[in-house]
């Protein structure tokens, strides 16, 4: 996959390709997605599993593996969410103000994409495809930092996401994870001035103060 500065230009050429996708083209690749992953579900799930035993072995909290677990009826929830989205107005092209001035020039607030979204997030699974859905929904592009706790799950769910959405016109390279969750490529990730349009932290407060104190790149909180 590369490095995350070659992740995050992959995403960065594709977010042009990904910006363009009319609605109907867009409800095309997250449901072509969400049907990937009920199918792949045993897959996801015996990923999981990984995910599960080191977190017992590291001493986690019974709530926080509750979290962390993932069974069919899970991944028909994310799976479900992914549908939803759909349902949901496509909210680029929207013009919310027009005037017009004195001279005849018309002027006017349309919504845009915003380009290459990053996202970095804790130990849920879910949040990995509801990032993503989002994401494709408003025309961006995205990489995802997801916790070292949810990394197996995260590479099954982007790959099962990635390899449905590709076959139904998603552009290669507009979804993005990093796979290495050192605390080094989460900081690089804040200072990609140039690949990353906005940053996205998704988590608890510490996760926020760390990424809005230690970000280059515009964050929204």
């Amino acid at each position: 996959m590369g490095g995350i500065t070659e992740q995050a230009g992959c995403a960065k050429a594709a977010c042009g390709a990904m910006a363009i996708k009319t609605r109907g083209e867009k409800d095309v690749i997250l449901a072509a997605m969400a049907d990937a992953l009920e199918k792949n579900s045993q897959h996801i799930i015996e990923a999981n599993r990984t995910d599960l035993y080191n977190a017992e072995q590291s001493g986690m909290s019974v709530n926080m593996v509750d979290r962390l677990m993932l069974n069919e009826a899970r991944i028909k929830d994310i799976a479900d969410g992914l549908r939803s989205i759909i349902s949901l107005e496509d909210p680029i092209g929207i013009t919310d103000k027009m005037w017009t001035r004195s001279n005849g020039l018309r002027i006017g607030i349309r919504r845009v994409p915003l380009g290459v979204v990053g996202i970095i997030y804790e130990a849920r699974p879910n949040v990995t495809a509801d990032a993503i859905g989002l994401c494709i929904k408003s025309g961006n592009a995205c990489i995802l930092r997801g916790g070292k706790e949810a990394i197996s799950s995260n590479m099954a769910i982007v790959d099962t996401m990635v390899v449905a959405g590709i076959k139904a016109g998603l552009p290669d390279g507009a979804v993005q994870l990093v796979r290495d969750t050192s605390r080094e490529t989460a900081t690089k990730m804040m200072q990609l001035i140039g690949f990353i349009d906005v940053l996205i932290p998704r988590g608890g407060a510490g996760l926020i103060k760390s990424v809005v104190e230690s970000a280059k790149v515009p964050v929204i909180e």
